[in-house]
């Protein structure tokens, strides 16, 4: 299948990247800047376009971003420190966001006569992006299949939507992706916090995936108090 893969330049997209280009064939990249804090990620999804040479779009939404307001991701909130199932993580979800960029990646899909469009939503998404879930995918497939009809039949590929994070580091090893080029950060700092969700969530992933973690973080302990009271999903 011709691909593209939606890749914000974090470890699960660049993985995700990396398994469409062995699997199939990766059409383009694409990205997007919604006036993201981190917007640094964006240079790690170029870098990961020039590695597997295919084009890398960008796509400015910053003007619609701006009235998504109330994330920590967006406005000037503090981005909470913690494990993402902690009810404090809800200030990361730019609201409706991934809706807004899979209708767009269709749209572009669609014009390129791309069979599929790629993106890592996972299961540890879950518990706060409700358009991470396996029924907005089903869904939004659904949706596109009316919008699309006659014109364009292009598929939803979410491989890692039942899947945890740590499986996608497995993944992401077995296709070869050089996690030190990726960027998960929400403060977008020098380098990786260590102790924002996704911080902690990536540390844990490749302490459960049994993989050596490359990146540097500034509070490279914080994950072990961080996770002590949440069963993993590889676990439970």
């Amino acid at each position: 299948m011709k691909t593209i893969v939606i890749c914000s330049g974090g470890l699960d997209s660049v993985s995700l990247a990396h398994k469409v280009a062995a699997e199939n064939t990766l059409l383009a990249l694409l990205s997007f800047d919604y006036g993201q804090r981190h917007k640094k990620e964006l240079d790690f999804a170029a870098a990961c376009a020039v590695r597997l040479n295919v084009p890398h779009h960008i796509i400015d939404i910053r003007a619609i971003g701006a009235h998504l307001t109330g994330s920590a991701l967006t406005d000037d909130i503090a981005v909470p420190d913690g494990h993402y199932a902690e009810d404090t993580m809800k200030a990361t979800v730019v609201p409706n966001c991934n809706a807004i960029m899979l209708a767009i990646a269709f749209g572009v899909a669609a014009a390129q006569k791309a069979d599929a469009v790629a993106t890592a939503v996972h299961g540890g998404d879950h518990f706060i992006y409700p358009d991470c879930r396996p029924g907005f995918i089903d869904a939004f497939q659904a949706m596109q299949n009316h919008a699309t009809q006659g014109y364009a039949d292009v598929t939803l590929h979410a491989p890692y939507v039942n899947g945890s994070k740590a499986d996608i580091v497995t993944d992401g090893a077995r296709h070869g992706t050089p996690f030190e080029e990726t960027w998960s950060c929400y403060k977008g700092g020098m380098r990786h916090c260590g102790r924002c969700g996704t911080c902690v969530e990536r540390r844990e992933a490749f302490h459960l995936a049994a993989i050596a973690d490359p990146t540097g973080y500034d509070d490279a302990d914080f994950w072990l108090s961080a996770t002590g009271g949440f069963v993993s999903a590889e676990v439970k």
